[in-house]
């Protein structure tokens, strides 16, 4: 496979993950400011729906894509010598198994029980204790800069590790600002 086609794939799956994380978010963001149960469950539904429908395949296309690029474009594993690329895959790594355990974890979790809910025709208890969970909203809102850092690694390239430190405390102090205000911004309620 020709390069500038591995190139194309590799842009086609950031773009895919990329609106599908903005999608995600929105319709987290969204789902924080109702306290109607129908519109609610619509919106965890849509989280569902950008989460499966684009941002998987956009990470798995990124996977294949850039595994390839690295064996055939960057040497295998002497990408590691490389900060850029390095700093890279580990973020994409860190973000596929993050991704696929504890924030897909919890929005199934969150979909099962406002499913649950629905049939009962009101919150419950435990889906009111699910939404305000903190690990998985401070993970949730730590992919849109881990993809941010990612981004900025392969554009800028760098040759020293300063950008992927810097820009993983910036990304770890943005999610914590999040995390914390966004709650406040739109309280549960009961």
């Amino acid at each position: 496979m020709s390069y500038s086609l591995l190139k194309f794939g590799h842009l086609l799956g950031a773009v895919l993950i990329g609106g599908g994380l903005i999608s995600v978010w929105l319709c987290d963001l969204r789902s924080r400011q109702i306290h109607e149960l129908r519109a609610f469950s619509e919106a965890v539904r849509y989280v569902a729906i950008f989460y499966d429908g684009v941002v998987v395949p956009g990470a798995i296309l990124l996977l294949i894509s850039g595994s390839w690029l690295i064996v055939t474009h960057f040497g295998g594993w002497e990408f590691l010598k490389t900060p850029w690329l390095a700093g890279m895959v580990f973020l994409f790594a860190f973000e596929f198994i993050e991704g696929n355990t504890i924030t897909r974890l919890y929005f199934l979790k969150l979909r099962r029980l406002t499913e649950k809910a629905l049939t009962a025709g009101q919150f419950s208890p435990d889906l009111n204790q699910a939404r305000g969970e903190m690990l998985p909203t401070f993970t949730h809102f730590l992919d849109l800069p881990i993809l941010f850092l990612i981004i900025a690694l392969g554009a800028i390239r760098p040759d020293s590790w300063a950008l992927f430190f810097v820009g993983l405390i910036a990304a770890v102090l943005t999610a914590t600002a999040f995390t914390i205000c966004i709650p406040k911004l739109y309280p549960w309620g009961k």
